[in-house]
C-alpha cells in the first residue's frame, strides 16, 4: 500500500485523483474511494489531484485517518471482484464498515 483515502472524500467522490491515476487502482464505493494497496504503484499523482486533500501517503497519515488505511486493506478483502482495474469494473457500490456509519456536513 502507497496511497490511502481517508473521510476527506466521503459523501464526494470529486474522481480527480482516477483522472490521474496511471494503473487505474482507485475504485469508486458508494461514499468515498479506495486505493488498492496490491495495485497502487506509489507515484503519488493522486495526491495533489485531490480538492478535498483526502489522500494521504499511507507513512503520514493523520493519526485520526490511520483507521482508514486497514479499511482499505479490508475493503479489497471482502471484494475480490475490485481488482484489475477499476475502469472496466465501474463502481464497487458499498463502502467498507467504517465509512457506513459516518456522517458528514455533506451527507443528505
Amino acid at each position: 500500500m502507497a496511497y490511502v483515502v481517508t473521510d476527506a472524500c466521503l459523501d464526494i467522490l470529486d474522481r480527480s485523483c482516477v483522472e490521474e491515476c496511471p494503473v487505474d487502482c482507485i475504485y469508486q464505493g458508494d461514499r468515498m474511494m479506495y486505493i488498492h494497496p496490491d495495485e497502487c504503484v506509489d507515484c503519488g499523482k493522486c495526491m495533489p489531484a485531490c480538492p478535498s486533500d483526502a489522500i494521504h501517503w499511507e507513512h503520514k497519515l493523520p493519526e485520526e485517518a490511520v483507521p482508514f488505511k486497514e479499511a482499505a486493506v479490508e475493503f479489497f478483502d471482502e471484494h475480490p471482484d475490485a481488482a484489475g482495474g477499476a475502469t472496466p469494473r465501474g463502481p464497487v457500490g458499498v463502502d467498507h464498515a467504517l465509512v457506513d456509519g459516518r456522517r458528514t456536513d455533506r451527507a443528505e
